[in-house]
């Protein structure tokens, strides 16, 4: 037998599960990462110097990261900067557009004004060209600095600029970048938008890297030595204060990241600096705190156990302050039940009564939704979402992600030996005394469309669609598919006080076609049962309704006809404009034309086709946004429509 092993065997482990779950909604810490925070914990040191970490072996400022902050004591100035490395081909063509709007969006100034874009020279960047410049480059780098004392800083343009010039020298290289400052929170801050280009010096024109170790710590080192310059360091009063304010606080503070990294094995020991009593003292007190929180279980008089769940509990409980403070801010005292489910397990419909980004670096938004059923919502939209496409005040309907839809559930009951019939659907609506039994059918045939595209229905001929007996489980895994986060539609632009007296098929309509269905009798679902009396009584005006007593007969197809009216107006209108002919569409005809541009109606949102004789208007869809300017064709079926695109015969998108 040799010692010599000629068929060596090697373990190679599989990837480690995360424990978390699926249900705890937060994507589990990577195993390495969870090792190494453990180890920590334990007291060992980093590779290398004693204490040190390991330095970057790659990119841009690292000697300047190893040597920014050795001159910084305890009485620096705070920063913090939260950066984003954005690949520009997997964020989307319109990503740097769509963040660059936003940050200069109204309302950020210290007036409450649009913000002001600006640049190292330039108190008025054009973005446009800051845009233009960056189209070739493979990435760009986006930060949120914020200067704990920026309301002390006379001029945080000024200062923003000299960090910037003070980066350039670390990075040997100018930088290209534009900035807008924000005061409409508690912390002033500025965003920074960095191409991901190098303009002089060696490597002049090629990808920007930035050593990691600079981009982690070298960065907020240089704003904190800059800040400290500008406004002295920190008095003593000053930062016991602030201590003083962490200890009471329901939110992972500064004193629990302390807390977190002095504890060995969870373990806290208030010995080991027996010198520093004040900052002791300061700990004693937010342990004392998080011990009636449960987060912290004492063992003697120095020494505790921290939950395994702390900072994740802490984290969760800041979050959901906020949260309670934006909900407040939008309904600006008015009494709601607040619902803080960011991602609805039903559907929400209501009014937007506030937006914005809850995660302004990876460009994440929310709304608050003022629901029909007299609740107000907390609702995180899905990444990459447009707010701009979502106006206050206007009737938004939030779906759950993979959730069960009544629609499927009405087409799998409707459906005889797996066949829908929609003349079948449409005589059952009738005998049932529906309002607009056709609006109805509709409804469920576009579904069908969006299932047909999917591969999960077929259509076998005009109003006669094949479904297969498991239809509610495909239906909903379809859906589940389709995205991360909740479905946002939006059913009105207008509010409800404008929508009392318009022409055209509004939201308030659907909803007396509907019979108040989920509408509670208080907060904005009583608003919308009084505006729905007003638009009962203007439809009586039109002679579209009638009064019967205390109730209001609507006319047949009520939906349809309201829309015509407006179409008619509205083509009149184009057609003295450009001087072409309207075509009014028939049902189930098909036309085709260029698609010169998207007009918001008040029965929606239509395109406009143009064959070169006359033009049409086709009731829009997003997916042929991407079509502008290109031919396109339609078939109209009622009110909804079946684009047909590429070169599929059939593909249709409703």
């Amino acid at each position: 037998m040799t010692s010599r092993d000629d068929n060596p065997f090697k373990v190679k482990p599989g990837t480690p599960k995360g424990g978390d779950g699926a249900g705890s909604g937060r994507r589990a810490q990577r195993f390495v990462s969870q090792v190494l925070k453990q180890v920590s914990k334990a007291g060992a040191n980093a590779s290398g110097a004693r204490g040190a970490r390991p330095a970057s072996t790659f990119g841009r400022g690292r000697v300047a990261a190893g040597r920014t902050g050795h001159t910084l004591g305890v009485t620096a100035r705070r920063v913090v900067i939260k950066s984003r490395y954005v690949v520009l081909k997997k964020a989307g063509a319109k990503s740097v557009a769509t963040h660059l709007r936003y940050i200069e969006r109204d309302g950020v100034t210290r007036d409450g004004q649009r913000g002001q874009a600006y640049g190292p020279e330039a108190d008025a960047a054009d973005l446009k060209a800051f845009e233009e410049r960056g189209k070739g480059d493979r990435h760009q780098f986006r930060f949120i600095v914020s200067v704990e004392d920026a309301g002390e800083l006379e001029d945080l343009r000024s200062y923003t600029r000299e960090f910037m010039q003070r980066m350039s020298t670390d990075l040997e290289t100018r930088l290209d970048w534009v900035a807008v400052d924000h005061w409409d929170t508690d912390n002033p801050h500025t965003h920074i938008v960095l191409r991901g280009r190098t303009a002089e010096g060696p490597g002049r024109g090629s990808d920007l890297v930035i050593a990691p170790d600079y981009m982690a710590h070298g960065m907020r080192m240089r704003a904190s030595e800059l800040a400290t310059e500008w406004l002295g360091p920190r008095t003593e009063l000053e930062i016991r204060q602030g201590l003083l304010q962490e200890v009471e606080q329901e939110r992972l503070t500064s004193l629990d990241r302390a807390l977190l990294r002095q504890a060995t094995l969870d373990i806290m020991d208030l010995t080991q600096q027996p010198k520093d009593r004040q900052r002791q003292t300061v700990l004693r007190a937010r342990l004392q705190r998080l011990e009636a929180m449960e987060l912290v279980e004492r063992i003697d008089a120095n020494h505790w156990r921290l939950s395994p769940s702390m900072e994740q509990t802490l984290a969760g409980m800041g979050e959901r302050g906020d949260i309670l403070r934006t909900i407040h801010r939008a309904m600006k005292g008015q009494h709601r039940e607040l619902v803080l489910e960011m991602e609805p397990s039903k559907a929400v419909i209501g009014r937007i009564a506030a937006k914005g980004l809850a995660d302004e670096l990876n460009d994440r938004g929310y709304l608050v939704v003022d629901g029909i059923d007299g609740r107000a919502h907390y609702v995180r939209l899905p990444v990459g979402a447009d707010l701009a496409a979502l106006p206050l005040g206007g009737i938004v309907e939030v779906k759950a992600a993979g959730g069960e839809r009544a629609v499927d559930r009405n087409i799998a009951t409707v459906a005889r030996d797996g066949i829908y019939r929609t003349a079948e659907h449409l005589g059952q609506l009738e005998q049932t005394s529906d309002r607009d039994p056709l609006s109805t059918v509709e409804v469920h045939v576009r579904r069908l469309e969006a299932l047909r595209g999917a591969g999960i229905v077929q259509r076998m001929a005009e109003g006669l669609w094949q479904v297969p007996p498991d239809l509610m489980e495909k239906a909903r895994r379809h859906d589940a598919h389709r995205g991360t986060g909740p479905t946002i539609e939006l059913r009105s632009h207008l509010p409800i006080d404008q929508q009392v007296r318009t022409v055209g098929a509004t939201w308030l309509d659907r909803q007396l076609v509907l019979s108040d269905v989920g509408l509670a009798v208080r907060g904005f679902g009583a608003q919308v049962r009084d505006a729905m009396r007003s638009r009962g009584d203007f439809l009586v005006e039109l002679s579209l309704a009638q009064h019967h007593g205390q109730r209001i007969v609507l006319e047949r197809n009520l939906l349809s006809n309201l829309r015509d009216r407006e179409l008619a107006i509205i083509g009149k209108s184009l057609q003295d404009q450009t001087g072409q002919t309207y075509r009014p569409l028939k049902d189930g005809e098909r036309v085709s034309g260029i698609y010169r541009r998207s007009i918001q109606l008040d029965s929606g949102r239509f395109a406009m086709l143009d064959d070169g004789m006359g033009f049409n208007l086709v009731p829009w869809r997003p997916v042929i946004e991407q079509r502008l300017g290109q031919q396109v064709c339609a078939v109209m079926r009622g009110q909804s429509v079946s684009w047909l695109l590429g070169r599929q015969r059939g593909m249709s998108v409703s």
